[in-house]
């Protein structure tokens, strides 16, 4: 009796262990979600999705960068980006989104799949000579990081309708309001919006990258 129920005990612990490694057996595919509105909801849809093909996507522009050059969504197309919105003369957090910006250029500065884009919000004293100054005292490569101004009103509707970088818009409604953020936003290769990060902490550096590495993997 006492070895029947040992052989028994024995086949319910193997089950068990059995069961147990199926449960914590995981998908190791890992994929950025995408973010379709101003609340940053992350959403994972996939291909196969009836909404997939209704994914936000960045509105179409065309700004003028620190080279004189017109840029537009063609010149990001089928590349990974990371977009942020300055001003040359912001004494505050505009100095560390610099310095990281910078971090990302070094870092991909060889990678011509990742590019990097900055919008002023204040394009009536950000010309374009200003923007090339303060390329050539901050090493900006005009290769890999677009510093961009143009017309102010479509500077601020990208910002707030495209990017959903202006927090305080949501809640006002304000357009006249002055945008300052310090969000640095991921686009993939098709402009949608994978990631959003706050731009002055380090700790978001990592992560951003991280992402980054990320969507270079997906198809």
């Amino acid at each position: 009796m006492k070895v029947i129920n040992r052989t028994i005990l024995w086949i319910c612990t193997a089950l068990f262990c059995v069961s147990c490694k199926k449960e914590v057996k995981v998908d190791k595919t890992v994929t950025l979600p995408f973010f379709n509105s101003a609340v940053f909801t992350p959403e994972w849809i996939s291909e196969d999705s009836k909404e997939y093909n209704t994914i936000h996507k960045i509105g179409d522009f065309s700004l003028i960068n620190q080279e004189g050059e017109t840029i537009t969504n063609e010149n990001y197309k089928g590349k990974i980006y990371v977009a942020d919105f300055f001003f040359v003369s912001c004494p505050g957090i505009c100095p560390v989104l610099e310095k990281n910006m910078s971090t990302l250029q070094e870092k991909y500065k060889k990678d011509a799949d990742v590019q990097l884009l900055s919008h002023t919000v204040m394009p009536v004293k950000d010309s374009v000579p200003v923007l090339k100054q303060y390329a050539l005292e901050n090493g900006i490569d005009s290769e890999k990081w677009n510093l961009v101004t143009g017309d102010k009103e479509l500077i601020y509707d990208l910002a707030r309708t495209s990017y959903f970088a202006d927090e305080d818009f949501v809640k006002t409604q304000d357009k006249d309001a002055f945008i300052h953020t310090e969000n640095f936003i991921l686009v993939d290769k098709r402009g949608r919006i994978r990631g959003v990060y706050n731009g002055t902490i380090q700790l978001e550096i990592k992560r951003l990258i991280r992402h980054i590495d990320l969507l270079k993997k997906e198809i």
